[in-house]
């Protein structure tokens, strides 16, 4: 008998939290389980729903304009589904379609579950929504102690990590297609960062310690990878200053790819990837370079020592909006290859161990079948 599991996703895009489960889902049907996303009805997770041959159901929390609708409505839009499908189990992929879907999953005494996949300051309202839920998934040991801290009951909070699959992530040898794309001699070096442009990914960070190697280093170049999503002002004009006067330093070394579907290959094309992200719960990014055999400089913070042990000396981990400490640790990383491919092969052995994908699916399967039971 298959277990039909529905997925609640707020966004159409593939940013870490969709790759994430995105990632499990083969696992999840070989399990027995029949997985449905519910989502927006357009964008790149739609698509890749449909290239993998993933029911989708459409479910929009958002107005053409990109205003959120309410609250007491997404509630009654879910119920209706729900009365209509009854699922085994509800599975809502982010803290934000945990916090609609816990009451109304409570309400239908409907075995469900809610992914933590941030660290940010909840009110009292909403830890009360989330615990609603059978249980609650937090995707790093930091990520459960922020949310246990600000009172969300501890047995109520699992650990399980993201995951990433080796063979698709893995060391490859340099085809130099990134160069060509981008009209680069052979002997240019690429530092790559990826992800949401956002003030809290910390793409600033990188361009101002590169500024302080502009001519140390005049051969690298700098490649940003990811789409700004958030329309607030302060994000707009965080990608302004990002194309305008943070690139000064770089004329014609700083190139904005926007999202990419090459992800796997592209990092093997990369000298150093470079993470400077002010908060990071787990980042995804993080997994699969360090499975591509690629050296990292990463910020310090939420789960990134869970994949950088820093006994294992696998990656730089560098103080959030520490400048100089980003420059000096890319600075020593593009002056000694021997060290990079060192710190490559402890993250590669770490994470084979600790994040592979089949043991992130059988951990999520476990718990799914545990809610199923309570």
């Amino acid at each position: 008998m298959m277990h039909q599991v529905l997925l609640l996703c707020e966004y159409p895009t593939l940013n870490g939290g969709e790759r994430s489960m995105l990632a499990t889902l083969d696992g999840v049907r070989a399990a027995g389980f029949s997985p449905v996303v519910m989502g927006p009805p357009a964008g790149p997770l739609p698509e890749k729903l449909a290239d993998r041959g993933i029911e989708h159901l459409s479910f929009s929390c958002h107005t053409a304009d990109g205003s959120r609708l309410p609250q007491n409505r997404l509630r009654e839009a879910l119920a209706e589904v729900l009365c209509r499908r009854r699922p085994a189990l509800l599975h809502a992929n982010s803290l934000a379609m945990g916090r609609l879907s816990g009451p109304v999953a409570a309400h239908y005494q409907l075995p469900s579950i809610a992914h933590l996949r941030d660290i940010i300051k909840l009110s009292a309202q909403v830890m009360a929504d989330l615990s609603c839920h059978g249980r609650l998934l937090a995707v790093s040991h930091a990520t459960r102690r922020f949310h246990v801290a600000s009172g969300v009951a501890a047995e109520k909070i699992h650990v399980v990590h993201n995951g990433v699959d080796f063979e698709t992530f893995r060391p490859r040898p340099t085809t130099g297609y990134l160069h060509h794309e981008l009209g680069l001699p052979a002997e240019a070096r690429l530092v790559g960062t990826i992800g949401q442009i956002s003030l809290r990914k910390g793409q600033d960070v990188l361009l101002r310690a590169a500024a302080r190697l502009a001519d140390l280093s005049p051969e690298v170049h700098y490649v940003i990878v990811g789409e700004r999503h958030s329309e607030k002002d302060e994000s707009q004009s965080f990608e302004k200053n990002l194309r305008g006067v943070l690139c000064e330093p770089l004329a014609g070394r700083v190139h904005f790819l926007g999202r990419r579907d090459d992800v796997d290959r592209l990092l093997n094309e990369l000298t150093l990837l470079v993470h400077p992200a002010r908060q990071e719960p787990l980042g995804r990014v993080l997994l699969e370079s360090a499975a591509a055999g690629l050296a990292v400089v990463a910020t310090d913070v939420g789960g990134t020592p869970e994949i950088f042990p820093p006994e294992l000396t696998a990656a730089r981990l560098v103080a959030p909006d520490d400048i100089v400490g980003f420059a000096t640790a890319m600075n020593e990383l593009l002056g000694n290859q021997s060290l990079r491919r060192r710190l490559a092969a402890a993250a590669r052995c770490h994470v084979e161990q600790q994040f592979d994908i089949r043991q992130a699916t059988d951990n999520l399967l476990q718990h799914y079948r545990s809610t199923m039971m309570m």
